[in-house]
């Protein structure tokens, strides 16, 4: 038997980063930058104010307060992306809304909520709107506070400068990310796509969620939950309805879904029953030259539990990659975090260490002795909590538990050579999520 290391070093090691490409800001998310991206300009690219308020110059409101305001002449409005501007002279000052850039002449801003308004009362709310009343923009404003240089001004390049270094080769691109690199004026990037993964079941007991069942029928829920792990590891997934055990059918399917495959992946069928097509159909898909065992693919026997049986090869002219998955519930599951995930991270181009899931150490809370499988890495349903430091088993550790798996947010390893975990053992943990 292969052990779990040994399986999934020699997927990562036939699976390699998929080629770059040029791709669309938003097309872009959640792919991973291949290429330093420096700021063309600064940003802001201008001094502008953190404010609705009005610009002035500092002396013409230092000492200003409610019984002895600064009382200015109001020039005019300077709006957001406002082109021409005034220039505030002595005794001046203009109305200035958030995001517009300072005017020449002042200094600093003033909040409206400092000031009247412009209405002759005490202190304003607010400004009333330049469409409602343009004359808001002359007339006197009285000033109650004053304000030092640079006061509610956000200073050319205070976020960075022309030059510096924006985003760095190897950074997966989340929305804060889409926002620097739109702020800065990209509109395309540079980066490795992300991987399209299909994944298919198999069974003729299986029926489609919403269809009614029939004695000796169950609902596919495996194909449900791959193609949303494929998801919430980068990928963009495909979900094929399930195909019944048929081995003629089975590689009709693969080979339809070739050409939109960089990652596929199959669950059930590859144990050693009668109706376990999976084998039957991949030992004869046509895959090229190199291929082992007409279809190269190569089933194996893992010393792990759940997820004993398991198949890895390549498929098709481009010998896209295929992992081949057990079908129950628990089994597929464990099976996808140790080995697919690795494979999509892989694809993606992400660093060593983000490829896999983080582990810890913790303390198994349990009111008795775990037992193990002798020669077997044992992957139990865990429940982790981070601040007592320990672990605790959910549900049994049987593979079609799909209730407890629901339940679980970790997975805890027994190694091969433990048979019993006593309470209050240290194990590592895997945490899902």
């Amino acid at each position: 038997m292969w052990s779990v290391d040994e399986h999934l070093a020699d997927i990562l090691a036939a699976v390699r980063p998929l080629e770059p490409i040029e791709l669309q800001l938003l097309d872009a998310q959640g792919c991973v930058l291949v290429e330093d991206v420096t700021v063309p300009v600064a940003l802001p690219p201008f001094d502008n104010s953190s404010m609705d308020g009005y610009a002035v110059r500092t002396a013409d409101v230092q000492g200003a307060s409610e019984e002895f305001p600064a009382v200015l002449a109001v020039i005019g409005d300077v709006a957001a992306g406002a082109g021409e501007l005034p220039t505030v002279g002595p005794g001046q000052a203009a109305r200035i809304m958030t995001g517009a850039p300072l005017p020449p002449g002042a200094e600093a801003v003033v909040p409206v909520e400092w000031t009247d308004g412009g209405e002759g009362g005490g202190a304003a709310s607010g400004m009333t709107p330049a469409s409602s009343a343009p004359e808001g923009a002359g007339g006197e404003v009285r000033v109650h506070r004053s304000a030092e240089a640079r006061a509610h001004v956000r200073s050319r390049g205070s976020d960075v400068q022309a030059g510096d270094l924006a985003l760095a080769a190897g950074t997966v691109l989340g929305p804060p990310q889409i926002a620097l690199l739109a702020a800065i004026g990209r509109g395309t990037v540079r980066v490795r796509p992300r991987p399209r993964v299909v994944v298919l079941s198999t069974g003729s007991e299986l029926v489609q969620p919403g269809e009614a069942l029939t004695p000796g029928t169950i609902y596919d829920s495996n194909s449900f939950a791959l193609a949303a792990a494929a998801r919430d590891a980068g990928a963009i997934a495909y979900r094929v309805g399930a195909v019944a055990d048929d081995a003629d059918t089975l590689r009709a399917t693969i080979e339809d879904q070739l050409i939109r495959a960089d990652l596929l992946v199959t669950t059930g069928g590859v144990s050693v029953g009668a109706y376990d097509v999976v084998k039957e159909a991949l030992t004869s898909v046509a895959g090229g030259e190199d291929d082992v065992d007409g279809g190269g693919i190569d089933f194996r026997k893992l010393a792990m539990q759940p997820g004993k049986p398991q198949g890895f090869g390549a498929i098709g002219p481009d010998h896209t990659p295929l992992l081949a998955l057990p079908g129950n519930p628990v089994s597929s599951y464990v099976s996808f975090e140790l080995f697919v995930r690795p494979a999509i991270r892989t694809l993606m181009g992400l660093p060593q260490a983000e490829i896999v899931r983080p582990s810890v150490r913790a303390a198994l809370k349990a009111d008795k002795a775990v037992g193990s499988p002798a020669g077997r890495r044992q992957f139990l349903r865990g429940a982790y909590d981070a601040e007592s430091g320990t672990v605790s088993p959910v549900g049994g550790s049987g593979s079609h538990l799909i209730a407890a798996l629901a339940h679980a947010d970790s997975l805890i390893v027994v190694p091969e050579d433990v048979t019993s975990v006593e309470p209050g053992a240290d194990l590592e943990v895997v945490l899902l999520g």
